[in-house]
């Protein structure tokens, strides 16, 4: 059930839509950038709901660190429900993230933000969509249908649309360039991960687990939770390693599973004492990492290439969404058609 599934052809069309949108969709990258260098943007807001949230986190982290842009993520209901929203000040960009676009409670940010005179810009997979049409900047996915419930191949597309735009507004040329590669990084990604059908089956009859990750990787932990959760059903909740240890770190007793999102870069000295600290309370560790050291920490290893740190959610997300894919088929769940969802929601 697993390998036949549409989602897992979708998880394996990735490196090929990261390569088509690297050859052909950087004209609309380029000029928000310019646009954003021109007009002076000093902070952006993003609307944003479910996997396309964790995109947002993404640019959080990567747009303040790269860029030195405040990036704050909206309040969609005090636009559309409570009809209160916010006055952005004069040089903010206000961005929608949005695989179908058609959410209605995203639409209204936009739409708010044009009646106040700011820019808007959308990624969304759907140029012609309501949420475009309210943006002065359309960065369109081109990755193809999604016909898989769970999103996948949109997710990484809107990750390297955020990266993309991260090193043109710094006319960063190493960084366009290492984007380049992440085509190749993902193909081997995937092929590092290949006993993934085979780790999940351990896991059948996990029902809780918690994810962690921190820094560029906060939004990586966040997405494998929501992939868990959605396609197998399992209680799976995301922190930050800093935050897990204020408090829920008393859910930790033998045997309880622990994915920990930990690559190479300037959280190591932090994160592997964290990870020394699980397997010392007899937690089951499932390491996502590029370190070695760190992966054999882990009784359950998912290990990706080495890359800089800002660029490794594009490839920690995969075996993670390998992992939800195979602990479903497991679990004799049809991963491409969890219970209670469709492809598009709409929200107020």
């Amino acid at each position: 059930m697993g390998s036949g599934s549409i989602l897992f052809q979708e998880i394996h069309q990735q490196p090929e839509v990261v390569e088509k949108f690297a050859e052909q969709g950087q004209g609309p990258v380029k000029a928000l950038a310019t646009h954003m260098r021109d007009t002076g943007i000093r902070q952006v807001v993003v609307a944003a709901r479910g996997t396309s949230d964790n995109a947002a986190r993404y640019a959080q982290y990567l747009l303040g660190a790269n860029n030195r842009l405040p990036v704050m993520l909206t309040t969609p209901s005090l636009f559309s429900l409570y009809q209160k929203p916010p006055l952005f000040a004069p040089d903010t960009l206000v961005l929608g993230i949005s695989q179908s676009g058609q959410s209605p409670d995203i639409v209204s940010v936009l739409a708010e933000a044009r009646r106040q005179g700011r820019t808007t810009a959308a990624i969304t997979n759907f140029v012609d969509s309501p949420l475009a049409e309210q943006a002065d900047h359309v960065v369109g996915l081109g990755v193809g249908e999604e016909r898989s419930i769970a999103a996948t191949k949109t997710y990484t597309g809107q990750l390297y649309a955020v990266g993309l735009l991260s090193a043109h507004l710094a006319n960063d040329s190493d960084g366009i360039a290492m984007l380049a590669t992440a085509p190749e990084l993902m193909r081997q990604t995937l092929s590092m991960n290949g006993d993934v059908e085979k780790l999940a089956e351990r896991y059948r009859y996990v029902r809780n687990c918690v994810v962690v990750g921190r820094g560029f990787n906060y939004s990586t932990a966040f997405e494998i939770a929501l992939k868990i959760k959605e396609l197998t059903y399992t209680l799976a909740e995301p922190y930050s390693s800093a935050d897990f240890l204020h408090g829920p770190v008393s859910l930790i007793e033998p045997a309880f599973p622990v994915i920990v999102v930990a690559p190479k870069g300037l959280l190591m000295p932090e994160l592997k004492p964290f990870v020394r600290q699980l397997r010392e309370m007899d937690a089951e560790l499932l390491c996502v990492s590029n370190d070695p050291t760190l992966l054999e920490l882990g009784r359950t290893q998912f290990p990706f290439p080495s890359v800089p740190e800002w660029l490794s959610p594009l490839l920690a997300i995969v075996p993670g969404q390998l992992f939800a894919l195979y602990l479903a088929a497991a679990r004799d769940i049809d991963p491409d058609r969890p219970r209670g969802l469709v492809k598009v929601t709409e929200t107020l």
